[in-house]
């Protein structure tokens, strides 16, 4: 072999065991790597900021002598929540509290099929099981008879639900919609879910509350597997405040702006009974929100009781303090949630976690024993009240789309507290000692879940 060859034969063995020559990698692809892990740490950040916003009011102020703002009986009051929470509350309305699926289902049946126009219902939860498939029949059988069925099932609180199960409705002639899907192109909206139950028959009966179309809202909410619930249901003028917050989503889901007597007959305008109601519809945003500023004015003006039944209970540094405040000001303050039956026991433990704060305060705290407590009320001095969707918690307040009924009616008021001293019945009252005297572990679940308290 000849030197030439010996060469070129070394030369090839030096390449393979050095493999390809790289050129270094230069300045500006090093700045680029950078700026790129920069920007993903900020698209982080910004994301983890989102999803664990909060509420940004921290007390309710007056320039005046007394310092309080208008008590719920001052005629200025209506007209301050109504700048504050946009909630306009008209004369005219009838309003009927329903009590858990016993005292809800039958009554919702029979307006749904009286329905000779319209149908428009939005709903957060809804699962297979009775309920749901008596719902279909009773759509399906509507729009066969030429009523227009407008159907919207939040994407995430529905899941359950089976695409074939709104396909059947479709080839009826419902108009059955998903109300932000979960793709990750929309992750954006992942974290703020429509939590809203609205139902409207003819544009002129309302439903609103905590229930939705799954098995465990049926019953008498004395039961284990029989949810506790209070949900109501209107007639009046507030009746088209409830058709407007479906037609936003609508408008969401489907690109269509509902407009016209079919859906917003004039006739609703007509009084039909002597309550004084108006619709919060609460959604988030930059800032304080419509939610939070509803609750921190409803509890700043409370002169003598302030009683709320809530399934989460998770209330931040500011709402604490301003129910203790209330407390020290004279208000008998009392708060019924859930006990060891609640269906998020995460929830429960940082609701937990805020006990001690709040019975040192004053405030008196039960848990409902038999089930589920799913009721989401509360009544200010046997006048001011609200039914709805909207639990004391920073995802209500700072995160979902809610809907309430509030009123400004003494009788209305009354039947509340009445309710609120039935289910007290059967709660079990906490007390500050034995609070303290918890085990180990059940503090650790409290720590542990108080970490989670914004996405709650």
């Amino acid at each position: 072999m000849g030197v030439a060859s010996i060469n070129r034969t070394t030369t090839r063995a030096m390449n393979i065991r050095r493999g390809p020559s790289r050129k270094p990698m230069t300045a500006l692809k090093r700045a680029g790597l950078v700026l790129l892990g920069l920007f993903v740490i900020l698209l982080s950040i910004i994301g983890i900021l989102s999803m664990t916003r909060g509420t940004p009011v921290h007390s309710v102020i007056v320039l005046g002598s007394s310092g309080l703002p208008p008590a719920v009986g001052d005629s200025l009051f209506a007209r301050t929540m109504e700048l504050h929470a946009k909630t306009h509350i008209d004369p005219g309305n009838s309003v009927e509290l329903l009590s858990n699926g016993d005292g809800t289902f039958p009554r919702l049946w029979a307006d749904i099929s009286s329905a000779k126009q319209s149908l428009t219902l939005q709903m957060y939860f809804a699962a297979p099981g009775s309920l749901a498939d008596t719902l279909a029949a009773r759509l399906i059988e509507r729009a066969r008879a030429k009523v227009r069925v407008l159907l919207l099932f939040d994407a995430f609180g529905s899941s359950d639900i089976k695409q074939e199960w709104m396909d059947r409705l479709r080839a009826a002639g419902v108009e059955a919609e998903w109300l932000r899907p979960l793709h990750w192109y929309a992750l954006d909206k992942a974290n703020n879910r429509s939590h809203v139950r609205a139902i409207v028959v003819d544009g002129r009966i309302g439903y609103t509350g905590g229930f939705g179309f799954a098995d465990k809202w049926l019953g008498d909410g004395l039961r284990d597997d029989q949810w506790r619930e209070t949900n109501v249901r209107f007639e009046g003028p507030v009746v088209t405040q409830l058709q407007a917050t479906f037609a936003a989503a609508w408008a969401e889901a489907k690109g269509e702006l509902l407009a016209g007597d079919l859906f917003f007959p004039r006739a609703t305008l007509a009084a039909v009974g002597p309550v004084q109601a108006g619709l919060l519809y609460a959604s988030p945003t930059l800032g304080s929100t419509t939610a939070e500023r509803f609750m921190a004015l409803s509890i700043a003006s409370a002169r003598r009781t302030l009683y709320i039944t809530n399934a989460y209970v998770v209330p931040d540094d500011d709402f604490r303090r301003m129910l203790t405040d209330a407390v020290a000001r004279g208000v008998d303050v009392r708060v019924l949630t859930n006990g060891d039956k609640s269906d998020v026991m995460m929830t429960t433990y940082a609701t937990r976690a805020r006990y001690g704060e709040l019975l040192r305060g004053g405030v008196r705290i039960y848990e409902y024993l038999p089930t589920t407590l799913h009721s989401k009320t509360f009544v200010v001095d046997a006048l001011w009240s609200t039914v709805g969707s909207m639990n004391f918690d920073n995802r209500s307040l700072a995160l979902n789309d809610e809907s309430n009924l509030v009123s400004l009616d003494s009788t209305l008021g009354a039947a509340l507290v009445a309710m609120f001293e039935s289910d007290l019945k059967h709660a079990k009252e906490i007390t500050l000692e034995e609070h303290n005297r918890r085990p180990w572990k059940e503090r650790v679940f409290e720590t542990a879940s108080n970490l989670l308290s914004r996405l709650l």
